[in-house]
């Protein structure tokens, strides 16, 4: 190894002091946002509730239930498509992103007035 000069050495040793005075900033972290749990029942041509307020950015889990047969849960807008079946829990995590109104709706064919069975997700601010 080569020579440190005197300089060198003298600078190294002063940015050591500064650096051990220094005392880091404590790291404040937003509180996260609690996720809200939302309990849906699916029955022939309804979803209980069929309109669902939640907040943008907050974590949301929807808890689905099929009260009588399998239905379905889509809801276009943020990308969910899935099958509840009878008497199970369908558990559905998402984050919202954006405020709206969006639509979502039954996608398996449950009798005379399937197209009937649509609900209504709310995003705010």
């Amino acid at each position: 190894m080569g020579k440190v000069s005197v300089r060198a050495a003298a600078a190294i040793m002063a940015m050591g002091i500064v650096l051990a005075s220094c005392q880091a900033a404590p790291v404040v972290q937003a509180p996260q946002p609690k996720e809200q749990v939302i309990s849906v029942t699916l029955k022939r041509f309804e979803f209980n509730p069929s309109r669902i307020t939640v907040k943008k950015g907050v974590p949301v889990t929807l808890e689905l239930v099929a009260l009588d047969r399998t239905h379905g849960f889509f809801l276009k807008a943020f990308g969910i498509d899935e099958d509840v079946k009878k008497g199970k829990v369908t558990r559905v995590r998402f984050v919202p992103g954006r405020v709206g109104s969006f639509e979502f709706h039954c996608d398996n064919y449950c009798g005379d007035f399937h197209d009937d069975m649509t609900g209504t997700l709310v995003v705010v601010e």
